[in-house]
């Protein structure tokens, strides 16, 4: 039996694909901190049900202090999608958190993963935050990354770390770009997540600056997918692709589709542009689509139906 790491286990993306890789019978070892980023009741209430299954194993504790040795004995794949994420939150003196994290916790990983016999394969989550305001979209990764925002330089650093690891120790690492991901288990910092739970509350949603930003959004299940095919498709070793939805939408019209979905107006609260906010986001996905055969399922309407469902039973 294959047997697998998912970091970050008990977050958004990382609960998601350790239920993936149950599904398929695969023994996996689950490592999460449980930090207060935000409720760590969310992420226990992301993996009850996940608990009692034989073959998943969870420790609590943090990356930079496990026995990643014994860690990686006999382990296939690794998921690293542990992180400290949000863009707002990363200016100031909360950065330190990023750092260690994002950048020092992942040299940890490759440093033992230099060693490890049987490792086939490094999954590393990063963000198309390293983007910044990209002057050409869709972005491609052939284009010069320039993030707007302390975040987005740890993700970017911690990229690079990994391909430094590939190029010199042959560390087989690929990198995965996701373009906003949302729905069911998202974030509650995260727009979508905030938005629906704000009108169940029957407040306003608060729009930061104009509302005419556009994004990129990639339901969860897509996102599950190209992590799973990055791991298996040989081709994809020491290489970075965007996940993206396939789909560029601006976010005042995503409020009207949600809107639709609820089925009652919105009210709207506009607040001043947040700094280190990209502009615009759009995957350019050809790559991902051309060597792991990925391709976007879910309409934004359909992954926005799921979210709202999900967040009225978690309230």
């Amino acid at each position: 039996m294959a047997k697998v790491i998912v970091t970050g286990a008990a977050g958004f993306i990382g609960s998601h694909i350790v239920e993936s890789l149950l599904q398929q019978e695969l023994e996996v070892i689950g490592i999460d901190e449980f930090n207060d980023y935000y409720n760590p009741l969310l992420k226990r209430k992301n993996v009850a049900h996940l608990i009692n299954s034989p073959n998943f194993k969870l420790i609590e504790g943090n990356i930079q202090l496990l026995d990643w040795q014994k860690l990686l004995e006999d382990v296939d794949v690794v998921y690293h999608q542990a992180a400290q994420a949000g863009v707002r939150a990363s200016w100031g003196q909360s950065f330190y958190a990023y750092t260690e994290r994002n950048l020092n916790a992942t040299q940890v990983l490759l440093e033992a993963a230099k060693n490890a016999k049987t490792l086939k394969r490094l999954v590393f989550a990063s963000t198309s935050s390293v983007y910044g305001d990209a002057e050409t979209l869709p972005t491609h990764e052939g284009i010069c990354p320039l993030p707007v925002s302390p975040y987005g330089i740890t993700k970017l650093a911690a990229e690079r770390l990994c391909g430094l690891y590939h190029n010199n120790f042959g560390v087989p690492v690929v990198s995965l770009r996701y373009f906003t991901v949302y729905g069911p288990r998202q974030r509650p910092d995260m727009a979508f997540h905030k938005f629906f739970k704000a009108i169940l509350q029957d407040e306003a949603i608060p729009i930061y600056g104009d509302g005419q930003q556009t994004r990129d959004f990639t339901f969860i299940s897509d996102a599950v997918a190209a992590n799973l095919a990055a791991a298996t498709v040989p081709a994809a070793v020491g290489e970075i692709f965007n996940i993206g939805g396939g789909s560029r939408v601006v976010l005042t019209q995503v409020l009207d589709t949600m809107a639709e979905i609820v089925g009652q107006p919105i009210k709207k609260h506009y607040v001043e542009k947040a700094i280190g906010d990209a502009r615009h986001t759009a995957a350019d996905v050809s790559k991902a689509k051309k060597i792991l055969g990925y391709q976007p399922q879910v309409s934004l309407r359909d992954g926005l139906t799921q979210e709202w469902r999900w967040v009225k039973s978690l309230y």
